[in-house]
């Protein structure tokens, strides 16, 4: 059984002190899997992957002049922003949909897509901030992540959230910026998930893991399906973010 590329980098030497990250950038089923027992639409929703992160991501990049690392495979083959340990790391139920091709899989089957998918994509990420790393760039992660309108029935209301890891000021700094830009805007700390709930892998491994400011931001996916969405929230996620880094460094260095 052949495996696909997992990741795709982009703008690696990007000079920009932002560093971004997609996790759920792709709805791709690797061939081997065909579809997984699902329909296209059920494939086309978001059990599948964060419908318009990449596209806020590509743009934040062009944007900063930024680093972007995507996995390149839908989160139904492994969930790349889960632990290894985690239950919901190959889903065999998402909301109220089964996912028939992933229940019973072998335990060789379950160690073959950690090991040419997951791994890959964390190592990926790693090579990329290594690299910034010896290169002295200072470098401040950011995670891409969309959400459903609606979750088990219940409205969600916040058009943006933030995620924080471990470390907090940073995605403090932000959710300040985002509420001085419009504050009648509805923004979600830690909302609609918690940090506690074991979605923050990839924010906590390489952000405080490696001592980085860092932090995961989540926007309503009906906000950024369209060209004029993505605009808009791209454009204010960019200026919030260098706000953000304007205060933490006059924190730090007065």
């Amino acid at each position: 059984m052949l495996a696909e590329k997992s990741v795709l980098v982009s703008n690696a030497r990007g000079p920009s002190p932002f560093v971004i990250v997609c996790d759920h950038a792709s709805n791709h089923l690797p061939a081997q899997y065909g579809d997984l027992g699902l329909t296209p639409s059920q494939r086309l929703s978001h059990i599948a992957w964060d419908p318009g992160a990449l596209a806020v991501s590509r743009h934040l990049s062009e944007m900063l002049d930024a680093p972007l690392v995507q996995s390149t495979f839908s989160r139904l083959i492994v969930d790349p922003n889960r632990s290894l340990e985690a239950p919901d790391l190959i889903w065999t139920l998402s909301e109220a949909t089964r996912i028939p091709g992933n229940e019973n899989i072998s335990a060789e089957e379950r160690q073959f897509r950690i090991d040419h998918f997951h791994r890959p994509y964390h190592a990926s990420i790693e090579t990329l901030l290594e690299a910034r790393r010896h290169a002295g760039q200072e470098t401040i992660l950011v995670c891409m992540h969309s959400f459903t309108p609606v979750y088990h029935g219940v409205a969600r209301p916040w058009p943006i959230g933030v995620i924080h890891g471990v470390d907090i000021r940073f995605t403090q700094a932000f959710f300040d910026a985002l509420q001085a830009e419009d504050p009648a805007m509805n923004v979600g700390w830690n909302l609609p998930y918690a940090a506690l709930q074991g979605i923050t892998l990839t924010l906590e491994r390489h952000g405080d893991g490696r001592g980085l400011e860092a932090t995961m931001i989540e926007i309503r996916h009906d906000e950024i399906l369209d060209p004029t969405g993505v605009n808009f929230w791209s454009g204010r996620i960019a200026t919030c973010l260098q706000t953000a880094r304007q205060a933490r460094r006059s924190e730090r260095f007065g």
